[in-house]
């Protein structure tokens, strides 16, 4: 089945240990659909600016996202500046430029109104609840946020909660909307806001996912050397919300092989800058490594 994701296509400048890269092709929208795809017809919502290489329309297509409602509109591509020194698990924004973002209003084709799964990544829960309006009953709705927006739109977000079924943040977003410290009875509050699964990410130290029935933690990937760590939180939402869009129910068996899928594409976006790692990845590729890390897990 199809998998529709409203979220960000943007152009990141980012530094590292490792390097510095500017003006990849980035935003929440296009690091889901990379892991995403390799489970489901993926189609993008999203928003480009006139600045916007052909380029990298012509890669998402030929990486087989459907681009129909990727809008391009007069002015600038949303712009993203960011850094990371000691600890890789905390980006540091340095510029935010909204651009065309701004001034955005998804709209999608009477055709994938009727797609039954869909995925809210991180933009305004204002523009995430326009767009799930216009979806016609879906059978699964995920919905990834950021501290910002639990800062200044908490209000508009925890009315969307309700309409959810998952809910992906990671430790310090989840945190920060529930008001508890605890990660268990953080995910407990947030779920009692609505959403019947709440997924949170924990970075280097894996995942917690927690439904009425079952509380699951999966751990991370072992890795030695993160060159980028930008868009690792929805790689993992692309693989466990892909692998759920194909999957029968939320029981307790397949939301863990979906955190584990999603935990196996995270650990490849991290190994070089923007999509290099992604954008090559396979099937193939994401089967051995689940054999690898699960010998190394013991799972």
């Amino acid at each position: 089945m199809s998998l529709i994701v409203l979220g960000t296509v943007a152009l990141d400048d980012v530094k590292t240990p490792f390097g510095f890269k500017k003006d990849l092709l980035g935003g929440s929208a296009s690091h889901f659909s990379m892991s995403a795809r390799l489970f489901t017809k993926v189609e993008l919502v999203a928003v480009i600016g006139e600045d916007f290489p052909g380029r990298f329309i012509d890669f998402l297509s030929r990486k087989g996202v459907v681009i129909d409602s990727l809008q391009r509109c007069g002015g600038k591509t949303f712009h993203w500046s960011g850094k990371y020194e000691g600890d890789l698990n905390a980006a540091i924004t340095l510029n935010t430029e909204l651009g065309v973002l701004a001034s955005f209003r998804p709209e999608v084709t009477s055709s994938q109104k009727r797609i039954k799964n869909v995925f809210l990544a991180n933009v305004d829960p204002d523009l995430q609840r326009h767009f799930l309006r216009q979806m016609i009953s879906p059978r699964l709705v995920g919905l990834d946020t950021m501290n910002y927006w639990i800062n200044n739109k908490r209000a508009s977000l925890i009315r969307l909660l309700k309409e959810v079924h998952v809910f992906v943040a990671n430790d310090q977003e989840a945190r920060s909307l529930s008001g508890e410290t605890n990660l268990i009875k953080a995910a407990a509050y947030l779920r009692s806001l609505g959403p019947k699964m709440v997924v949170i990410k924990k970075g280097e130290h894996g995942c917690l996912v927690q439904s009425r029935d079952f509380t699951a933690a999966i751990p991370a990937y072992p890795h030695h050397k993160v060159i980028d760590p930008t868009g690792a939180g929805d790689t993992f939402a692309g693989g466990f919300m892909g692998y759920l869009s194909r999957a029968r129910g939320l029981d307790l068996s397949n939301v863990k092989r979906a955190a584990v899928y999603g935990t196996v594409a995270a650990s490849f976006n991290v190994e070089g800058f923007g999509l290099t790692r992604t954008a090559h990845l396979t099937s193939d590729d994401l089967e051995r490594r689940l054999r690898e890390f699960r010998r190394v897990a013991s799972f």
